[in-house]
């Protein structure tokens, strides 16, 4: 009968010994302010929030000077949704961004090795990406309120103030999907052009192809309306969602473009090997 011999530990044999098992893990919170960091201190998170901030503050400049010089009625509420609108189309890119760039640039094994349970690196990514929404609705009241200010002093009897909070959760559900959708696409192919290109082909091109596509019948474009999530989050940003059909059409199209990319770009991020 032959036995195995057991190689002396290193304490035995008068080594040192380094013992992490007291050491307490990473806090969330930490890793969250980490991930944020990363977000804007890079140069081209720099200068992609700038940019953002100026195409806004260049938009309602030149929708207010026309609608002063107009004598139109000042709405707060269209200025504060004009400025929202576009950090829709802009603010997904910051969270493509935040997920590829380890990968793209190298230094998922630095992230990965500081915190090797990977799914709370995504997952403080994905707190990071939906704390820009928050931070997208407190930038678009302050334009609204400066911008309609504004209006206040040179022509008071046209601003109006008027604003439904409804409609600033409607934004917000919205804005907060849009970026989960850029966020699984960047999940999903780990590389920043074409998740960026995918983006940007499923926001404009896609609705156009299934309003095409459904052209050709009745039937066949109430089928295409299961898969158009797009149209079928309409009303839930307004309010109306009514009838069982709208919520259904709602969940189906929501597995598709959200749960299935989300799921299957975590999945390939947990298992991808780190170079």
């Amino acid at each position: 009968m032959s036995t195995s011999v057991v190689p002396p530990a290193p304490a035995a044999l008068g080594r040192p010994v380094l013992d992490i098992s007291g050491t307490p893990a990473i806090p969330f919170w930490r890793e969250v302010l980490v991930e944020l960091r990363k977000s804007y201190n890079t140069r081209a998170g720099v200068w992609y929030l700038l940019s953002i901030a100026m195409i806004i503050a260049l938009i309602e400049a030149v929708i207010l000077i026309v609608a002063l010089v107009q004598d139109n009625v000042v709405l707060f509420e269209d200025n504060a949704f004009i400025a929202g609108t576009v950090t829709v189309l802009l603010l997904p890119v910051l969270a493509i961004m935040l997920v590829t760039s380890e990968w793209t640039q190298r230094s998922a094994m630095v992230s990965f090795t500081l915190e090797p349970r990977r799914a709370r690196v995504v997952v403080a990514k994905l707190v990071v990406s939906l704390g820009f929404v928050v931070a997208t609705l407190v930038m678009m009241l302050l334009v609204a309120v400066v911008a309609t200010g504004i209006a206040e002093i040179v022509q008071p009897e046209l601003t109006d103030w008027s604003f439904e909070i409804k409609y600033l959760f409607g934004f917000a559900i919205f804005q907060a999907v849009t970026m989960t959708i850029g966020f699984a696409f960047a999940a999903l192919l780990l590389n920043t052009p074409a998740a960026i290109v995918l983006f940007f082909l499923y926001w404009y091109l896609l609705p156009i192809l299934l309003a095409a596509i459904g052209g050709i019948s009745e039937s066949l474009g109430n089928t295409l309306e299961w898969i158009n999530f797009q149209v079928a989050i309409g009303p839930l940003t307004e309010w109306e969602m009514n009838t069982g059909e709208e919520w259904a059409k709602l969940i189906v199209s929501g597995l598709i473009w959200i749960v299935l990319p989300l799921g299957l770009g975590i999945a390939r991020i947990l298992r991808a090997e780190v170079k």
